[in-house]
């Protein structure tokens, strides 16, 4: 009852996908409820502090990361400072959250390389209108590195954060308890992991912390500190983990069931409009502001219009209507000069060329033998005709230029000179 009292409370920008808000007491009460807090935060004219942290222990960002992004613009946009936190230092630990071994440690340089591709990603450099966050207008947002002060810490204070949980504690959380119970080992350092990054709640003040499902403990963590350390605790406010285009595991690159968030309007509507039936509420929901109650009751058509929604919020509706016109040009095997799909030249292949060895040069595959595979088992078209033989070849590149080489159902270049 609580919880649903709470969601009625809170304006439709922050309870939109949320699945999940601690504390969540009684209207009335700014330390107990959200949008009490919210309201006091407005009467006194002190923007609220939302935190969000991210490890960049990779170099690439997926619609299933934009869904904490999207929130904490959501914040911004109502006036709120969004503190993101790179988490250069933690991320050398490797957040164990989902893991059934101790992960790889990855270098400083390493985490820098990614984590100034993450901000790229989100839109530094770009007006606010075509970024996924505000980096532009004044007080709406903090970068952080949790190096700032995690690295300044001295063993006395090390010490004095591992005073404030309990192996119990650590052992409750299921990612340890599971490996625990298997004899699967456990580095001690992995147990600072949560006492890290609730530590950074406690630098940065933050009045709400944002994260998905799996992250409940470790913000719970961070609560803990900040009563240790004498500050106001942190709202905790959960979104749900995406499902990727598989409609069975959490989207993740590993996996291969992504869409990337910087990936072409065409590549991106022709992936999303192919995901199972299941999935088109949430996907709605999560990654656009459209209505779930429009869309089409056929389920074709439903596919489309979320399709449509979410490559809109990334590129813009006049791009994503063209990818939508253009995908089904494609799919229907015809080719158009004025389709607007990206473009990949070809100057650098020497020919005559083997088909296997074209897409792979052109990075649509990562090795010969993927192209290989990819061709034999039917993937390849150009202009709409299957090109079943690997080792097909092309004698001049005149003869592709302008034409649309197609992978499987989602990926379409246009060859140019």
């Amino acid at each position: 009852m609580q919880m649903q009292m709470q969601k009625i409370a809170l304006p439709s920008w922050a309870s939109r996908g949320m699945v999940d808000l601690f504390p969540s007491g009684q209207i009335g009460d700014p330390d107990q409820n959200l949008s009490s807090r919210l309201e006091e935060a407005l009467k006194k004219d002190k923007p609220m502090r939302i935190k969000l942290g991210i490890d960049p222990t990779s170099s690439s960002i997926h619609l299933g990361h934009s869904i904490l992004f999207r929130k904490l613009r959501a914040f911004q946009d109502a006036g709120h400072t969004a503190v993101l936190i790179i988490g250069d230092f933690t991320a050398r630990i490797g957040d164990p959250t989902g893991k059934n071994t101790t992960r790889v440690q990855l270098t400083s340089e390493e985490v820098e390389v990614n984590a100034k591709t993450y901000l790229q990603q989100l839109g530094l450099g770009k007006p606010s209108e075509r970024s996924l966050l505000d980096f532009t207008t004044p007080g709406r947002l903090e970068v952080r590195r949790n190096s700032e002060w995690l690295e300044e810490l001295d063993l006395a204070q090390v010490i004095d954060l591992l005073g404030t949980a309990t192996v119990g504690q650590m052992l409750a959380k299921e990612d340890f308890s599971n490996r625990y119970s298997a004899g699967t080992a456990i580095s001690l350092h992995e147990f600072l992991y949560p006492l890290l990054q609730g530590y950074d709640s406690v630098a940065v003040k933050a009045d709400v912390e944002l994260g998905g499902t799996d992250q409940k403990f470790n913000i719970a963590i961070g609560r803990d500190l900040q009563r240790h350390f004498h500050q106001r605790p942190q709202f905790g406010l959960l979104l749900p983990i995406l499902l990727g285009l598989d409609g069975v595991q959490k989207m993740s690159k590993s996996l291969g069931n992504t869409i990337g968030l910087d990936e072409d309007p065409i590549s991106m509507y022709s992936k999303l409009e192919k995901v199972p039936d299941a999935l088109v509420d949430s996907y709605v929901t999560l990654l656009s502001e459209e209505d779930v109650d429009v869309l089409p009751l056929n389920p074709r058509e439903r596919q489309k219009a979320m399709a449509l929604a979410v490559t809109a919020t990334r590129h813009g509706f006049d791009a994503a209507k063209a990818a939508q016109r253009d995908a089904a040009i494609l799919v229907s095997g015809i080719s158009d000069s004025t389709a607007e799909i990206p473009e990949v030249s070809i100057s650098l292949v020497k020919f005559p060329v083997k088909a296997f060895y074209l897409i792979s040069s052109i990075g649509l595959c990562a090795s010969s033998s993927e192209a290989r595979r990819q061709i034999a088992g039917g993937a390849f078209r150009l202009d709409g005709e299957k090109i079943l033989d690997p080792n097909f070849e092309f004698q001049e590149s005149s003869f592709l230029f302008g034409k649309v080489l197609q992978l499987g159902k989602k990926t379409f270049r246009r060859l140019t000179r």
